[in-house]
């Protein structure tokens, strides 16, 4: 923030300390190296911040989107070279160039888009770094295993093109287990036949949040941990959990109090009547800061260590809360939303019909980051 800019309304403090802990615990789970999903600007932590800690711990491997989030990051000087970065959307053949000239990872889920990065390397005397995706169930991208094969095996004729790893994506795998180890089954087969044709070895990745928490033999030789790392389960179903902290806790200032008499109603569509003298505090964060308006009436924010209800219907810049019949809390004070002193992104979501991801993801741009 610059020295001159007046106090944010709404800020989300973001602990990267907190985000390394979170690593090392999921490390020590894995056993094996971990690729750091910060696709999304780090799932609304900010992707250049989280970035750089997370290198700082020693991480190597970065995944996002796709190649705009990859030179974002490449170009901006958070993930220098040799970090790898892999872009997980199958590209366009005209953004191949930028891969190279960035030095990018791609995902090849096709002969076609082989074939077009072999084109596209070889015309500037360059390799180029892939992974192949393989559908074993997910249905988003990537060819079923006896269809993917046919890739590999244009392999040979692609000398400007380096296979760096093989990966799959899991469709359940906090809940349906017998689906999970169905598709892990599947990816073994997979790439153990390639292994063993040709003997090489290659990485092979599959693991998710959900997998790394559940799924033992999942781990292979690295794990994309995403929101975890953020110190979120990815389901209430996930039996087995691990310690992580939230890193991110959004607050919003106390901005107007009043006192208001029963029968009184607050906010749009009166959905809320005061049983009797309230003192009603407003304040500045609404659902285009993030706060879902599903959660009209069902959350609670915490204002110097108590929590207070939210009432009302949540609109696009403030929400109101009821302090009860006596209160201590002045303008200025900051309300919780959610974070390490309030409620958790998780039980937020669910009273928002959402996922953390969602929740988190959906901080808006006008929500001062701010590292603590």
């Amino acid at each position: 923030m610059h020295p001159d800019a007046p106090e944010p309304m709404a800020e989300a403090l973001i602990s990267l300390q907190h985000l390394q802990e979170n690593a090392r615990l999921i490390s020590k789970k894995a056993g094996v190296p971990l690729m750091a999903v910060v696709k999304a600007n780090a799932y609304g932590h900010g992707a250049r911040e989280v970035s750089r800690a997370l290198l700082a711990e020693g991480i190597e491997h970065f995944g996002v989107a796709n190649i705009h989030e990859a030179i974002e990051l490449r170009a901006g000087g958070s993930l220098p070279r040799p970090a790898a970065i892999l872009s997980f959307a199958s590209p366009l053949p005209s953004q191949i160039p930028s891969y190279l000239q960035h030095g990018i990872e791609m995902t090849v889920c096709d002969p076609a888009t082989l074939r077009a990065a072999e084109a596209a390397a070889s015309g500037t005397g360059t390799t180029i770094g892939i992974h192949l995706k393989v559908d074993t169930g997910m249905g988003r991208l990537g060819l079923p295993p006896a269809e993917a094969l046919r890739v590999l095996q244009e392999l040979p004729h692609c000398p400007h093109v380096e296979l760096k790893g093989i990966y799959t994506h899991f469709a359940d795998s906090s809940g349906d287990r017998a689906f999970t180890r169905k598709q892990l089954e599947a990816f073994r087969a997979f790439s153990g036949e390639y292994e063993h044709a040709t003997g090489r070895r290659v990485l092979k990745h599959a693991a998710n949040s959900g997998a790394i928490l559940s799924e033992p033999d999942a781990m292979l030789d690295m794990v994309r941990p995403g929101i975890l790392l953020y110190g979120c389960h990815p389901s209430s179903d996930t039996r087995e959990r691990l310690e992580v902290q939230p890193v991110m806790q959004v607050e919003a200032r106390v901005v107007f109090l009043k006192t208001v008499t029963a029968g009184t109603t607050i906010s749009y569509n009166r959905t809320w009547k005061a049983p009797g003298t309230r003192k009603i505090a407003t304040i500045a964060a609404g659902y285009a800061d993030g706060y879902h308006r599903s959660l009209s009436g069902k959350a609670t924010v915490s204002i110097n260590g108590t929590a207070y209800p939210q009432i009302g219907t949540v609109t696009m810049d403030q929400i109101m809360i009821d302090l009860g019949a006596e209160s201590d809390v002045r303008v200025g004070d900051r309300a919780v939303l959610f974070g390490w002193d309030g409620m958790r992104a998780e039980e937020l979501a669910s009273r928002a019909g959402t996922i953390s991801y969602e929740l988190l993801s959906a901080v808006s741009s006008r929500v001062l980051r701010s590292l603590v």
